[in-house]
């Protein structure tokens, strides 16, 4: 046995002979992740800056969905996605030097990242809220 693994084995025998590990009940893992009750949903924001088009999608079942979703309802062929969000919110802002975008556990906590990240003179243009 290397010098490492017996070091480590000595380790956790001792934590255990303190009560410092909690006993895993046989037949199951401690790497074991539990699985939400609640799937993901997701969102995505497309804009045209030029054309001042938008479109937001959310609460899809998967992140491409939400994209497509966001791009056809945008309506202008050069939009793009500029925000992707899952299991939250996300809110544009634009201004008269650039545009930007965040996400949040609210609608108030994206807009108001989304204007500090923009600057003086920013206004919200859109938002989105999964569930």
């Amino acid at each position: 046995m290397g010098a490492r693994r017996h070091h480590v084995t000595l380790l956790v025998a001792a934590m255990l002979a303190g009560g410092l590990l909690a006993a895993v009940p046989a037949g199951s893992s401690a790497t074991t992740t539990k699985k939400s009750a609640v799937p993901n949903r997701y969102g995505a924001i497309a804009y045209h800056r030029a054309s001042q088009s938008w479109g937001v999608s959310y609460d899809t079942a998967r992140e491409r969905d939400a994209s497509v979703a966001a791009l056809q309802q945008c309506g202008n062929r050069q939009c793009e996605v500029i925000h992707k969000f899952k299991n939250g919110c996300a809110a544009l802002v634009d201004g008269p030097k650039a545009a930007a975008t965040a996400s949040g556990a609210t609608r108030d906590e994206a807009e108001t990242k989304a204007l500090k990240r923009c600057g003086a003179d920013c206004k919200p243009v859109a938002w989105g809220c999964t569930r």
